[in-house]
Formats: C-alpha cells, sequence, structure tokens
C-alpha cells in the first residue's frame, strides 16, 4: 500500500482509505475486529442510531433471493446512549474510525440523537434519511426536499459533519441531493436499499415479517452507480459516498469514477466478513496495476 495513497476526503473529513462499512452491515461495534484491523478501513459506520433503543420489525427480518438480500429489520437498535456505553469504548480502542448512523421518526428525534453524540468520537454524522422499512414510507424523509433539508437542519448544530443517506426510490434525487448541501449537509451517501417483496411459495405469503423490505446486493451496483453519476454530474462540487452492491476492488473504482470521494462495503460484508480488508486490497491491487499513485486521479474520471 505504500506506493498507492488510498487517502481520501469527505468533505471536512480525511480519510486513510475510501473503504468504509455501509451502515446495518457491520454492527454497531468490533463485531469485525476478528476478521481485520478495523484501523486500516477508512471508517466503520455503525448500524443506525436512534435517541432511544428501538425493537425494529417482526421475524423473519432478512432473507436471500439469489445474490441478494431483502431485510425488514426495522432499525432495531439499542438507542445513542447505551451504544455510547457498550460498544463505543471498544471502538475507540480498536483505533477505528467511526461515522455513526442516526434515525428518528421526526426532526426532533434526529436532533436528539445527533445531541447525544455531539461529544462522541464519531467524525461525521451519517443521517438515515432513508430506510424503506418505517411503516409508512409514504413519508420518508429521502422523498422530499423539504423534508430531507428539515433533517439537516435538525443536526447540523451540534458542529459534526453531516452526511445524508438518501434513496433511490424517487426520481427527484439530484434536487434532494442539493436541497441536503444547501442545508449544511457536507455530503450525501448515495444510495439506501431499493423497495422490495420476497414471497413464500408454500405458504402464499411474503417471506418477512414485515411484508416488504429493502433490496440489497450486486444487482442494485449499476442503479446505485446511476445515482452517483448523475449526482456528481449536477453536483460536481459535492462529496459523494458511494454505497451499492460494491463486491469488489473494481467495484470500488467505479463507483469513484462515477463520483464517489469513498465507498461503503455491505451486503458483500455477510457473504465474507473479510471484504472490505479484500476490496481494499484489490483497489491498491488495480491502481497500481494501471500506474495510478493516488485514488484522487480517479474520482469523477468518468465524467472526463
Amino acid at each position: 500500500m505504500s506506493e498507492v495513497s488510498l487517502a481520501t476526503r469527505v468533505g471536512s473529513v480525511t480519510l486513510g482509505s475510501p473503504i468504509l462499512t455501509a451502515a446495518g452491515t457491520a454492527g454497531f461495534g468490533v463485531e469485525l475486529a476478528g476478521y481485520g484491523d478495523l484501523s486500516r478501513l477508512g471508517a466503520l459506520v455503525t448500524k443506525s442510531l436512534a435517541s432511544f433503543d428501538w425493537p425494529g420489525n417482526p421475524a423473519p427480518r432478512v432473507t436471500s433471493v439469489d445474490e441478494h438480500l431483502v431485510n425488514s429489520v426495522g432499525l432495531a437498535g439499542p438507542g445513542v446512549a447505551a451504544w455510547r456505553r457498550d460498544y463505543e469504548p471498544a471502538l475507540v480502542a480498536a483505533g477505528a474510525t467511526v461515522v455513526t448512523s442516526i434515525w428518528g421518526r421526526s426532526a426532533q428525534e434526529f436532533a436528539a440523537a445527533a445531541d447525544a453524540l455531539a461529544d462522541s468520537s464519531a467524525v461525521a454524522l451519517e443521517v438515515n434519511a432513508s430506510c424503506p422499512n418505517l411503516e409508512d414510507r409514504s413519508t420518508m424523509f429521502a422523498h422530499s426536499s423539504e423534508a430531507t433539508a428539515a433533517l439537516v437542519h435538525a443536526t447540523v448544530h451540534t458542529g459534526r459533519p453531516v452526511w445524508v443517506k438518501l434513496s433511490p426510490n424517487t426520481p427527484d434525487l439530484v434536487a434532494i441531493a442539493a436541497a441536503a448541501v444547501d442545508a449544511g449537509a457536507e455530503a450525501v451517501v448515495l444510495v439506501n436499499t431499493l423497495l422490495g417483496l420476497a414471497i413464500d411459495l408454500e405458504k402464499r405469503q411474503p417471506v418477512l415479517g414485515g411484508v416488504g423490505g429493502g433490496v440489497s446486493g450486486p444487482g442494485i451496483h449499476p442503479v446505485a452507480l446511476r445515482a452517483v453519476y448523475d449526482c456528481h454530474r449536477a453536483l460536481p462540487d459535492v462529496p459523494i459516498v458511494g454505497v451499492g452492491g460494491v463486491r469488489s476492488g473494481e467495484g470500488a473504482v467505479a463507483m469513484m469514477m462515477a463520483g464517489a470521494s469513498a465507498v461503503e462495503v455491505g451486503t458483500a460484508i455477510f457473504a465474507s466478513p473479510r471484504a472490505p480488508w479484500r476490496i481494499q486490497r484489490e483497489l491498491v491491487g488495480w491502481l497500481s496495476s494501471h500506474g495510478v499513485g493516488s485514488v484522487d486521479e480517479i474520482i469523477g474520471a468518468a465524467h472526463g
């Protein structure tokens, strides 16, 4: 790795590597520590936390469809206070760079979660405006420029850099990304899962306890690439974290060429918990073999 610089910036945050874990796929703490050195990754993004503990959706919560997952976990979690007490110290001791994903049912609840993390070790807050697994998806924050901006206004006052995770399930993605940045977000995270459903043929009913869920895996990679590409083309100065179906170093390169400054690895972790470190090595190998000395050289390269 000494021959290639992996350092990248997402807004005001400098990361030693562009490879991050995706929220909801690497737990709340050091669950992946047995598979690799957490300090070598760009950041570990926690599973989404609210200011309160939340039980999530009824079981079953996850099912596979070929190479894809459909999940309806429903944002289950212990709450920020419990996370700070039970999980954060081990992450600090492991030398991990931490980004905390937060959620709420209202702007006020997002603000409460942000406030509770104001003096935490997190280098940024990832505002989850786009989870498809809440009961009322018609009011998903990330489907509205105004609602997304309201979440940013509710969370930027802590002084922590705010990244907003947006939804691919809207035709207004570029406008919503612009609204998030205009409201004070430093970056956008593109994208969350697609809306989906799995059917149990023998029972003749949906598999998941929450009925519908979010689809992730390799098939959403082209969707995420398009979202990153379109937003970078329209908003070239806005930092983007790309996420969706990345399972190789080449997939990470494609995300960065589309315009992402960093890349989150998600569903691939369920198949192999060592995936983030493998993908990082493959990224270095690709850069070296193509004579690229720094990841900065490929960010947005697909735009000519």
